[in-house]
């Protein structure tokens, strides 16, 4: 499966100008491809004074197509997730038969978009296989931007994530071309025979059964099977293992189907949301999404334990849909508080996939917010793992 289409390594040294223009042109020579369809760099803040002028040394060592990319202080580097280091990361992608479109968007334009013709207009919504997108979580209504891409994208996958900055500083940097962003977000457009594989693994493994939302009332389910949900929740949590009781605390969550029509749910199946509150008296539970009359549901456990084995299990699947072609990269947008953090020890995420897929060049960085689709429909996520598999027909 693996191939030779992207080449990612990262720089860990001081930012010393001919120490990186030399770094570069060697990384450059050893791709075997003479055109550079796109560099996807991501940078740590200390390196955030220099961001510009290292923009400017890609396009001179490397000249590629297109640029982009995104401020962080936690890289992935292949199968290294290099947690709060200094350098930065970059990949060198080269798409056959492919047409690459970049964009960038703010606050104010999402405000004066009143209806989804507009970004029809913008967007490429005929031809486009997918999108990456990169954002600043600080200065834009990322719900707004969502709901009227989505409603203009209609089925078309979004990834990526939120760029990251300095602990307790409001402030990221995003990359497109030569030019140094802090507000607003910045995409990328893939149309031709690249297309995405995506693998959303949001951490979580089903526990208990499904169940139908009987009474809810914005973001409170109140019953569960005509029962209160907060028995339901109760029954389900007394009925696990005894080795899982130990990991329920602060650790449940709930799932949403988004696909009723599916035969039966799996994990990929399920929008996974915070449990934010539990009314023991009334039985009622506060959901982090507003839940529909109707609409299937079943609680998550989330623990270092339910992440390995969602990951695997996506990743698995993930294969079986990419046999029959090349997988020529792959963008991973790690969640800031996955990585050793949860597992105890470093690289777990982006070892797994190097261990499913071969070394097809992986690149990414640990996110404030994560992007990808669940069902048919894009979504912001937390603790997730969003992996874009850039693939296209076998020869």
């Amino acid at each position: 499966m693996a191939t030779s289409n992207c080449r990612v390594d990262a720089y860990l040294e001081g930012f010393e100008i001919q120490s990186i223009r030399d770094w570069l042109w060697n990384h450059r020579a050893a791709f075997s491809h003479p055109t550079i369809d796109l560099a996807m760099v991501f940078v740590s803040p200390d390196f955030a004074e220099h961001s510009g002028l290292l923009l400017s040394l890609i396009h001179d060592e490397i000249n590629p197509k297109q640029v982009i990319g995104c401020s962080s202080p936690s890289l992935v580097s292949n199968d290294r997730e290099l947690e709060n280091t200094s350098g930065f990361t970059i990949g060198l992608f080269h798409l056959p038969d492919t047409v690459l479109k970049t964009i960038r968007f703010d606050q104010r334009e999402i405000e004066h978009a009143d209806s989804s013709s507009y970004w029809c207009d913008r967007l490429s919504t005929d031809s486009s296989n997918g999108w990456i997108v990169f954002a600043d979580p600080f200065h834009m209504n990322l719900d707004t931007w969502l709901k009227q891409w989505n409603q203009a994208l209609p089925g078309i996958p979004i990834l990526g994530g939120l760029a990251s900055g300095r602990p307790g500083v409001h402030q990221t940097e995003l990359y497109l071309q030569d030019q140094v962003f802090t507000q607003g977000g910045v995409g990328l457009c893939l149309e031709g025979k690249t297309r995405i594989q995506n693998v959303i693994s949001q951490g979580c493994t089903p526990i208990g059964e499904p169940w139908i939302i009987t009474k809810s009332s914005d973001n409170v389910l109140e019953e569960i099977g005509n029962r209160p949900a907060y028995q339901v929740l109760l029954e389900t949590v007394n009925e696990l293992p005894k080795n899982l009781v130990q990991e329920v605390q602060g650790n449940l969550f709930l799932g949403l189907v988004t696909n009723e029509y599916a035969e039966d749910f799996n994990r990929g199946d399920f929008l996974v949301r915070n449990l934010l509150g539990a009314d023991p008296d009334s039985g009622r539970l506060s959901v982090g999404a507003l839940p529909r009359l109707g609409q299937t549901v079943q609680f998550q456990l989330r623990s270092p334990n339910a992440a390995d084995e969602d990951l695997k299990s996506l990743l698995r699947e993930a294969r079986l849909k990419t046999k029959t072609e090349r997988v020529l990269g792959g963008l991973l947008c790690t969640c800031n508080g996955r990585g050793q953090r949860l597992f105890g020890a470093p690289h777990h995420d982006a070892q797994e996939i190097i261990n499913a897929f071969g070394s097809i060049g992986l690149i990414g960085f640990f996110c404030n917010g994560e992007l990808g689709p669940v069902g048919n429909q894009n979504y912001l996520h937390g603790y997730t793992a969003s992996l874009a598999l850039f693939t296209a027909p076998a020869d």
